[in-house]
């Protein structure tokens, strides 16, 4: 057996080599190459022969992070399935308790079982994790439906909604990034209810990156020739996924994004044939309207014991672990 060696890098370029662990658009080396313009990566590496594993992060807020930003839909490990990529994940763990006394990632999923790795491999470098649910990923699996059947089973609000609107804005959808769309889509959300974005430049970019590899689906419903509602998504390997959303607040009775969402799911279960459609993060009410399952997203923290400025936050965990035990206990008393 080859000795494992460890290794850290302030550029993303070193990623190449986990291209293949990319299950998302949020793994691939181009994405954290978006990420690194407006962060300073800490990529943690180990190597054992010709076997790679890395874990794309950041140093902020007095602790290790990952290298992510809002608009990412989960963070992961970047290493080989088996016993070898869970030896070279502990690898990394070991190591980084020589960069810091706090490691806390998230949003990381475990359908893919991503979060149990993590966490066992911080445990087994002698790390105490707390890992906990952060956040929620509500999804649609197709199951062979066409859109039709799909649609057949939606609330019966939705489906008069969008009987009675839908004629009332034109639906452009376009798969390929398009300078008029997005200006229009970036116009929009100015107007909507969402909350101003640190880095739209950067989404900007990554659209313009899914356009050149046929991956975008980009819409825009405009009512007498303005365009009042926008959507942004991408397809890829199976999976739609929907990135942002925005209407005019001033045309928000015309349920544009209504009509949007349902020509997007239209085209992307009949035409592109996806088996899943991921709603990204978050627990808004309406995602339910549109979604049928739900994935929790986990926060894993990590907390070296060995080291002095662990213990506060560790004897607040402790405590905090005794308050839930209790609680119980107390409620049946």
């Amino acid at each position: 057996m080859n000795a494992i060696a460890a290794s850290y890098h302030d550029r993303v370029n070193v990623l190449q080599g986990t291209r293949a662990f990319a299950s998302s658009p949020f793994d691939r080396p181009e994405w954290f190459a978006l990420l690194a313009q407006n962060a300073r990566p800490l990529v943690a590496m180990a190597s054992e022969g010709d076997a790679l594993a890395a874990m794309a992060l950041s140093e902020a807020n007095g602790r290790i992070e990952p290298l992510r930003n809002w608009y990412s839909f989960t963070w992961r490990q970047l290493a080989p399935d088996g016993a070898e990529g869970d030896r070279l994940l502990t690898s990394i763990a070991r190591d980084l308790r020589s960069r810091s006394h706090r490691v806390t990632l998230w949003p990381v999923p475990d359908e893919d079982g991503s979060a149990t790795r993590l966490e066992q491999a911080f445990r087994n470098a002698g790390w105490n994790v707390l890992r906990e649910q952060c956040d929620h990923n509500h999804i649609l699996p197709v199951k062979g439906r066409s859109f039709a059947e799909y649609w057949a089973s939606r609330p019966g609000r939705m489906r008069t909604t969008l009987k009675r609107k839908a004629k009332k804005v034109d639906v452009e959808l376009l798969t390929r990034f398009d300078v008029a769309a997005w200006d229009a889509y970036e116009a929009i959300y100015a107007e909507s209810w969402k909350p101003e974005e640190e880095t739209p430049g950067l989404l900007r970019a990554f659209a313009e990156e899914e356009g050149e590899a046929g991956r975008i689906r980009l819409a825009i419903a405009r009512h007498d020739g303005e365009p009042v509602a926008a959507q942004f998504w991408t397809v890829e390997d199976g999976t739609a996924y929907i990135h942002k959303l925005a209407h005019r607040e001033a045309h928000k009775t015309l349920s544009a994004g209504t009509t949007l969402s349902a020509a997007l799911f239209e085209h992307v279960i009949d035409t592109d044939g996806v088996s899943l459609i991921d709603f990204g993060t978050g627990n808004d009410r309406y995602k339910a309207d549109w979604m049928e399952e739900i994935r929790p997203r986990y926060r894993i923290d990590c907390l070296d014991p060995r080291q002095a400025a662990a213990w506060p936050p560790l004897a607040k965990r402790r405590i905090g672990g005794i308050a839930a035990r209790l609680a119980p206990k107390a409620a049946e008393s």
